[in-house]
């Protein structure tokens, strides 16, 4: 039997919506079938936690369609995950680099770069009513990033991602693309995705983009070997 543990990442400020991540702590059952258990769990990414030494915690992230080098939810999810099992970790170490965590009250930010995420087709509207009206069953190619200005003085934007490459239909919040975004917007955001979720962004130096967002616990349960 293999232990998943499920947390929403990215909830909204009462705890509610957020992106659904699988957590699982790697066993000699689990390497090797990380892809398969990824596909059976469902879930946009799962983290496979490899070790934790001296601070720093190695993590491999699956999606239903493959491995990823980044992605911001799952980096923000483990990152909340540790501190909350008692683990101190300062750095996820993942395929595409090293990731720095912090946490600020109930905010969790991981740092990563715009060249570490997937490549998103970025498509702006006029209106947050017309990224509402998008429908998921349109998009049968690539990583689509849809988005509206909210409050365009304020930073606060509305988007939608619709990940078919990944065996994504829409992914409920997207951390890597944020990062993404707020490199190409050049600036800091506010952002509202899928049916509620609320991501924050802040630009650091040379090319680092913060991402943070609250995390949530949601359950346990054991997957059949």
């Amino acid at each position: 039997m293999t232990t998943i543990d499920v947390l929403r990442v990215f909830t909204d400020e009462n705890g509610d919506f957020g992106n659904e991540l699988g957590i699982v702590e790697s066993t000699d059952e689990t390497r090797g079938s990380e892809q398969s258990i990824a596909i059976a769990l469902g879930f946009s990414e799962t983290v496979f936690v490899d070790g934790v030494a001296d601070g720093r915690a190695s993590i491999r992230i699956f999606t239903p369609a493959d491995e990823l080098p980044f992605a911001g939810h799952p980096s923000v999810g483990a990152a909340w995950w540790f501190a909350q099992t008692g683990r101190v970790v300062e750095v996820l170490v993942e395929k595409a680099g090293d990731v720095a965590v912090r946490s600020d009250g109930d905010t969790t930010w991981i740092a990563g770069r715009a060249e570490w995420a997937p490549e998103f087709a970025f498509v702006a509207y006029d209106a947050p009513a017309e990224v509402d009206a998008l429908d998921a069953a349109h998009y049968e190619t690539g990583m689509n990033y849809a988005h509206a200005w909210i409050d365009e003085p304020a930073g606060v934007l509305r988007s939608r991602m619709f990940g078919p490459e990944h065996n994504i239909p829409e992914d409920e919040a997207t951390g890597a693309a944020a990062v993404a975004v707020t490199t190409r917007l050049d600036r800091d955001l506010e952002i509202h995705q899928g049916a509620g979720s609320l991501l924050l962004t802040r630009r650091g130096t040379d090319g680092i983009v913060e991402v943070g967002g609250r995390t949530v616990w949601d359950r346990r349960f054991e997957l059949p070997a």
